[in-house]
């Protein structure tokens, strides 16, 4: 087993690695047509988005949805997702980030809250599976945050691997990925190029950037 001690990345996959904010859109706007709701543009998207995602539906209807009401919306929106995302890619320059990120040593990892059986197969078919030294997406039930997942999988990855959650940095483009990172003692960044505003990233207190490019460099300066 090869121990590795050094910087450590845990990338989000959904707005972050995957640039689906087209599927996104989407999705929601075609699950909102079923249950007689208005559509959303991509702006008011992002400046009411947060988890738990109950809390979105919240903003957007003036109470919280019903439990049955929450099942059929989330069905609505994970089956018009799956038929939008196709139509997605990698955000720009990702490929090209995580090769460089390998290559001088370091190690990364993807945790999401999308499905796991869904998200493995996803990330192989881009061909960038092996850049990474675990890949966990979401097993349980939807519309929850990430930060319980987030100490299960730095604990997995120091078992395994050595990783130390002091040398570890959270990219994502929710305000949840830094507090999940916070909670699990790792730091992050927030990339403005997914589901929340700049205004509402700058709110977590953490670095906020608009490219991964950009994320990658205060990574290594954060986990040095």
């Amino acid at each position: 087993m090869r121990t590795r001690t050094g910087a450590h990345i845990v990338w989000d996959w959904n707005g972050t690695l995957f640039h689906d904010n087209d599927a996104i859109i989407g999705a929601t706007n075609a699950a909102f047509a079923e249950l007689g709701l208005e559509p959303i543009t991509l702006e008011r998207y992002r400046a009411l988005y947060c988890v738990p995602v109950p809390k979105f539906y919240e903003r957007l209807m003036g109470r919280l949805p019903t439990d049955a009401e929450w099942q059929v919306m989330d069905e609505a929106f994970q089956r018009h997702y799956t038929a939008h995302r196709v139509r997605c890619g990698l955000a720009d320059g990702a490929t090209e980030l995580l090769a460089g990120w390998r290559s001088v040593g370091h190690s990364q990892s993807i945790l999401s809250l999308y499905g796991h059986e869904e998200l493995v197969p996803m990330v192989r078919g881009f061909g960038i599976e092996t850049h990474f030294i675990r890949v966990d997406g979401r097993t349980g039930p939807s519309g929850g945050g990430k930060a319980e997942h987030m100490v299960r999988h730095l604990a997995a990855l120091a078992g395994v691997a050595g990783v130390d959650p002091a040398r570890t940095v959270v990219i994502g483009d929710a305000v949840d990925d830094a507090t999940a990172a916070r909670h699990a003692g790792a730091r992050a960044v927030l990339y403005t190029g997914g589901s929340h505003s700049r205004t509402s990233l700058e709110a977590a207190g953490v670095p906020v950037v608009d490219t991964l490019a950009e994320a990658v460099k205060e990574a290594e300066r954060l986990a040095a």
